[in-house]
């Protein structure tokens, strides 16, 4: 081929991708122009709704444009977000509000899932953390973490905990735990947490993870029906800074949240994925939104799409690792 004939394909070649390239940023500003399907794995209630009503309200009111929250609970949520990644249009008119549970654990534990959070889905931003809690039952003869390892390995097997279902966060999370601390529970499985809690209370279990929010009022009143042993997460939480974590309480390195974020179905435009991850910067900062966070024991996060996709690509393998020595998988 000619130089001059080597110049100008690639100079259309150029113009090609500029116009491709102008074109989609031109789409992307006029986005949205229609309502918007937020779709929440969950049911009314829960922190993954909860998350997925104040974004929606807030992105509403910068966009004025209606964002419509679907609530598709059942099967653990994994339906309604393989529905996203598999069935809905890569426009940015369908979202998606996750957490780990659904974008993180579902790969590790379930053998025939119907979508690859990996590669169907595209990450957004995170969007909030919830610290998990250690919290055990009045009758546990423990007064701190360091105490309940001790007791749990001195009798294996004679500790029940709870959990909201096989694979759940409170499932795993437990399971981490045991491997980690040497620790030797029994599991007894609940259809949620709200069950479990009330397990925890009357006796049947001894032990259980769950969301800070749900114990926080047992903590400001000093109740001495649960026992609030550590936080979770890596840090102490902001909403309740006099509970240690876990990592101070005797297993150096542990660290375990349930954090939920903003996909939209694999494909969707960079441009309106930049677009979102920007608002949601905005969103995320308001102190107004992080005081409605903060009454429900969630803690505002952002990160790039970037950064998102590689906290899932992390998190995949280790909950895999994690789901292999504890023995769980669902079929």
């Amino acid at each position: 081929m000619k130089r001059s004939s080597m110049f100008w394909t690639a100079a259309c070649a150029a113009t090609l991708a500029c116009g491709d390239a102008l074109a989609a940023q031109a789409a992307a500003d006029a986005w949205p122009s229609r309502p918007i399907r937020v779709v929440v794995p969950s049911a009314p209630g829960g922190g993954t709704d909860i998350v997925a009503r104040l974004i929606a309200q807030a992105l509403q009111e910068r966009w004025g444009q209606t964002l419509v929250v679907d609530n598709r609970g059942g099967a653990g949520g994994l339906p309604a977000v393989s529905m996203v990644a598999k069935n809905s249009a890569p426009d940015g008119y369908t979202m998606c509000v996750g957490s780990n549970g659904h974008l993180s654990f579902a790969p590790a534990i379930h053998r025939h899932l119907a979508f690859d959070p990996q590669k169907d889905l595209t990450p957004v931003s995170l969007a909030a953390n919830q610290p998990f809690v250690v919290a055990a039952g009045a009758g546990v003869p423990a007064a701190s973490m360091q105490e309940l390892i001790s007791l749990a390995k001195a009798k294996p097997g004679s500790l029940r905990y709870g959990s909201g279902g096989t694979g759940t966060s409170s499932h795993l999370g437990t399971e981490l735990l045991q491997l980690r601390s040497g620790m030797s529970l029994l599991h007894v499985p609940y259809k949620g947490t709200g069950p479990g809690m009330t397990a925890l209370l009357g006796g049947e279990i001894q032990v259980l993870l769950v969301g800070l929010a749900t114990v926080l009022p047992y903590v400001r009143s000093k109740s001495d029906k649960v026992k609030v042993f550590a936080v979770t997460g890596s840090q102490r939480s902001a909403v309740a800074p006099e509970i240690p974590t876990v990592a101070e309480s005797g297993v150096p390195g542990f660290s375990f949240d349930v954090w939920y974020g903003v996909v939209f179905p694999g494909g969707t435009p960079r441009a309106i994925v930049q677009k979102t991850n920007a608002e949601l910067r905005n969103v995320l900062a308001a102190p107004s939104l992080k005081e409605r966070y903060a009454a429900g024991g969630l803690e505002p996060v952002y990160t790039t799409p970037e950064a998102f996709r590689e906290l899932i690509d992390k998190e995949v393998p280790r909950w895999k690792e994690v789901a292999r020595q504890a023995k769980i998988q669902v079929d």
